[in-house]
């Protein structure tokens, strides 16, 4: 059996190839051949490998949440801060169990992915639930930021040397885990979960080592006032108000919520389980916060006990001055161990995001919210849209405020813990609307979860508002205005095509339009290959009338197109005037008017070139904005037809180089009849053509005045003087002297002979001139003031004269007046 193959793709005739784009093959060479649908399969977690996989983002923030506390109690109690920093992470602990309890029903009840956003959507309802899509969108961005920064400063704590490069490098790491992401790098990989365990049992292994030396009584304790480079250490708060103690305990307490970010990873990912997927999500939750838990308890323990302070530079980390001192000299291997293992963590704390913000962007953009092209998978199956507006945002936070963690955190918790209470409110009000099997101490947790979420947000952004809290509280509201008035804009669309679902349904469905007469107006700028193209396009519609149209907003680019237009094309070419150069509103205006004619449909047709980047930025986009008015008209439709000028200069140069053709083909235009008007072979008599033009059924009774059109006595429609016949006023054949000013010209082709058309009005009418014989007259043009005297006739209506004497007034009197009887 044969087998027919898609046209010039499989057949070994590569000439009949279309060549592929410069950016298409760059982005094959750059992130690898396509990825086909099928390719598109989802993974299931065992709880071993969830735990690893799912968990850097929250346990990797234990590494500097500690710090973060201390920058803060350092400043105002000094050596006491040591001393503060149990009670204050006891707080945050107390803080962190409430959320892991608020997840454990989160991962229970919504076993598919979305996580806050989801709990918030369904129970809140859509409008509503984008104060927490916004809250996630503002924490994946910072947590990107902090994260590869945090990952940044810990190999900085082990090469002091690319301390002054930190941001430059923290940058490099984001573009490349883009790059990586972009190439299809998935996380559900057993090498992803090879940090969290690492890095978790390093610190366990540290703090144990550090607690047995402690009991041993051989835990060195540094001494900070003799190292250079901290945080200003205070005085001790006996010489502060009670006020200021409680305002810096509630900035430590803020700084301290940074280790809470990341536990609700588990829950964007619930689907990606093993069945049951919600009984494993909570133990895989549970697990990562004992986890969790024990690493922030045993890191501030040790800084408890070493007096390990941070720097005002964000190294050494407070971590590695943990390791130094508890692995000592002996051990000074395990000091690179362990900073190997946390900016191994944290570095793929910061790519979970470039997984949980795409896909968020897709579920938010799959309800309207935001824009479509953000649920579209790219080359390698990822939602490439996605991971580049990631890299964007997170890279120009960090170009603004530094890759310093402490500086980013300000950013950071407003949108952690507005997504928490968001998820405890809306899990509370689920166990309050179903009820269920022990609701009410699960509404109780809940309840309180989202209490002390928000009362936290409150406490952030008090504290840190001058820090930059400020600027998330101003674009907390605008985001969610924005996401919402997108949505406005989806469902207004969405209203107009359910009301014609609706109509189908029902089986009445919209009326076909019965249209008895389709009109084709091709917008020409210029008489090239472009115009050829479109003009083509246009007698392949088979339309019943085909118009070709300029615009005269130059009367010499006017002149050389009527030169080099052809006389003997079968499409005549039309001038109007359009003194205002409003070129989109004047096609608009002509389409109306053409449209308004019973049973009547109008085509648009606009060429448009399309050049390379340089040739976009030496043109306009005109034929855009002319499709964009017309396509406001009734019963008319615009259609661009794009000319790849690039792609025909490369051709012109490859069959150059050939030999082919060297010149390219001439439009020299043929000459046009001659200039005395004489009659050419074929031609019809210009009497025989008047005889032709049938009398008006009926004749008004004489003296009755016409009536003005809109705009009588401007610039389109003057007011005739004295000595001439309104056009208006013609109702029937006879001779007539007429004055008006010319609002279009047209080459019309009659066999192998050319007639040129003229309209001219005044404030009461239309008339139109017929010239045969002739291609041009000089000074004839649109906008020129002209008085025709001859015999008058009747068409369709409306008055016509033919090769009538004229004279041209106003401005072009000078160029005299010409006779053709």
């Amino acid at each position: 059996m044969a087998v027919r193959r898609a046209a010039g793709l499989l057949a070994g005739d590569q000439r009949n190839e279309l060549p592929e784009t410069v950016w298409y093959t760059a982005k094959r060479r750059l992130l690898g051949p396509p990825m086909i649908n099928a390719q598109l399969r989802e993974q299931r977690l065992s709880k071993f490998l969830a735990l690893g996989v799912l968990s850097p983002d929250g346990i990797s923030s234990s590494a500097y949440g500690t710090e973060e506390i201390l920058i803060e109690l350092i400043q105002l109690f000094g050596i006491a801060a040591f001393a503060v920093l149990m009670p204050m992470t006891a707080v945050i602990l107390f803080v962190m169990l409430l959320v892991v309890l608020l997840y454990r029903e989160v991962v229970v009840v919504y076993t598919r992915a979305g996580g806050s956003y989801v709990v918030a959507r369904d129970n809140f309802g859509p409008r509503i639930a984008q104060v927490a899509a916004v809250a996630l969108l503002i924490d994946y961005v910072v947590t990107v930021a902090v994260q590869i920064a945090a990952g940044t400063a810990a190999v900085a704590s082990t090469f002091p040397a690319i301390g002054p490069y930190v941001t430059e490098i923290s940058i490099g790491i984001i573009l490349l885990m883009c790059f990586g992401n972009l190439r299809g790098i998935r996380e559900a990989g057993k090498i992803f979960a090879l940090p969290t365990y690492l890095f978790s049992g390093l610190v366990i292994l540290m703090v144990v080592v550090g607690i047995v030396r402690e009991a041993l009584g051989n835990l060195p304790q540094q001494n900070i006032y003799d190292l250079h480079g901290l945080y200003k250490i205070g005085p001790g708060a006996s010489s502060f108000t009670s006020l200021v103690i409680i305002f810096t305990l509630l900035k430590a307490f803020a700084n301290g919520g940074a280790s809470l970010t990341g536990i609700e990873a588990v829950s964007n990912a619930v689907s990606a389980f093993k069945p049951p997927e919600g009984i494993n999500a909570r133990r895989v939750l549970v697990t990562e916060g004992l986890i969790l838990g024990t690493l922030v308890a045993g890191i501030s323990w040790l800084a408890h006990l070493t007096h390990a302070a941070p720097y005002k530079l964000g190294f050494p980390t407070v971590i590695s001055q943990e390791a130094d001192i508890v692995f000592g000299s002996a051990g000074h291997f395990m000091f690179y161990v362990v900073q190997a293992a946390t900016a191994l963590i944290l570095y793929t704390g910061g790519n979970t995001s470039f997984n949980g913000f795409p896909f968020l962007t897709s579920f938010v953009a799959e309800d309207s919210f935001l824009p479509r092209w953000m649920m579209k998978r790219g080359q390698r199956l990822v939602f490439s849209n996605g991971i580049i507006v990631l890299t964007v945002l997170s890279v120009t936070l960090i170009g603004i405020v530094g890759a310093n963690v402490n500086a980013l955190v300000p950013f950071y918790a407003i949108g952690v813990f507005t997504a928490f209470t968001m998820a405890g409110f809306g899990m509370a009000k689920y166990y309050r609307t179903h009820k269920g099997p022990g609701w009410r101490h699960k509404l109780v947790i809940c309840f309180s979860s989202g209490v002390l979420t928000s009362i936290v947000v409150v406490i952030f952004a008090v504290v840190k508002f001058t820090a930059g809290a400020w600027l998330i509280l101003i674009i907390f509201p605008v985001g969610v205005f924005a996401l919402i008035r997108l949505n406005r804009e989806y469902r207004t669309e969405a209203r107009v095509l359910e009301n014609l679902g609706e109509r189908r349904a029902s089986g009445v469905g919209p009326s076909q339009p019965n249209y008895s007469r389709r009109v084709v107006i091709v917008f020409v700028d210029d008489f090239d290959l472009s115009t050829v193209a479109a003009l083509r396009y246009a007698k392949s519609l088979r339309p019943t009338t085909v118009r070709a149209v300029h615009f005269v907003i130059d009367t010499e680019q006017a002149e050389r197109l009527r030169t080099a237009w052809l006389p003997d094309r079968n499409v005549s070419l039309e001038f109007i005037d359009c003194p205002d150069r409003r070129l989109a509103r004047a096609a608009a205006e002509l389409v109306r008017h053409e449209a308004e004619a019973p049973g009547t449909q109008v085509t648009a047709i606009l060429p448009r070139r399309s050049f390379s980047l340089l040739g976009r930025l030496l043109h306009d986009r005109t034929a855009d904005k002319i499709a964009g008015m017309v396509s406001r008209v009734p019963n008319a439709a615009a259609t661009i037809i794009p000319f790849d000028v690039q792609n025909r200069l490369h051709v012109l140069q490859q069959r150059q180089a050939n030999g082919e053709g060297t010149k390219p083909a001439s439009l020299t235009p043929v000459p046009g009849p001659p200039q005395d008007g004489g009659q050419r072979h074929g031609e019809q008599h210009p009497k025989a053509a008047a005889a032709a033009i049938p009398p008006a059924a009926a004749a008004s009774p004489a003296g009755d005045k016409p009536e003005l059109l809109p705009g009588a006595g401007g610039y389109d429609r003057p007011v005739p003087p004295p000595d001439v016949t309104p056009i208006g006023s013609i109702r029937q054949p006879g001779k007539a002297t007429v004055e008006g000013r010319v609002r279009v010209v047209e080459i019309r082709s009659v066999e192998r002979n050319s007639v040129l058309a003229c309209e001219i009005c005044d404030s009461t009418g239309d008339l139109t001139a017929l010239f045969y014989g002739r291609s041009r007259i000089t000074g004839l043009m649109c906008g020129s003031r002209v008085r025709f005297r001859g015999q008058v006739g009747i068409k369709g209506g409306a008055p016509v004269m033919v090769n009538p004497a004229y004279e041209l007034v106003g401005p072009h009197v000078a160029d005299g007046s010409g006779q053709n009887d």
